[in-house]
């Protein structure tokens, strides 16, 4: 069972609505309990896990409040499409790294599920909630 990594901040964008808040969250254990769950039933290997770190792709994760749907959404990263000159996948065919690539997706989908139940646990324990109850309503 592949091993957890710790998430490490990334800030693409610090300016954005809620971006430092849903940082917090999953400094403080989104991120941790999402992992964890993906890892109980992702069909990848070590090996597998091996090369997304060296890639670093657990740390370009990007979570985030689209503030036009108006709920919380994620890019997921990807093995870049030169996969085949980088040292640490050149052994992998075309459907292992779309298999990465797709459990890439699942781990972002169980973060933000935790992510979600976190905010919404936030909600149940404060006077306000998330979203424009939270913060009112924002000029751009």
């Amino acid at each position: 069972m592949p091993r957890e990594f710790e998430w490490q901040e990334e800030t693409l964008g610090s300016e954005d609505f809620y971006r430092e808040d849903i940082e917090d969250l999953l400094q403080v254990g989104a991120w941790k309990e999402g992992f964890n769950e993906w890892a109980e039933y992702t069909n990848l290997d070590e090996e597998h896990v091996r090369i997304i770190s060296d890639l670093g792709l657990f740390q370009t994760f990007d979570f985030y409040w689209d503030p036009t749907e108006d709920r919380l959404r994620f890019d997921a990263p990807t093995i870049s499409d030169d996969w085949r000159k980088q040292d640490a996948t050149e052994s992998l065919d075309s459907s292992t790294v779309s298999m990465i690539n797709g459990e890439l997706t699942d781990l972002g989908r169980a973060v933000l599920e935790i992510l979600e139940d976190y905010i919404e646990r936030n909600d149940e324990a404060s006077d306000y909630g998330w979203g424009e109850e939270t913060y009112g309503k924002r000029e751009e």
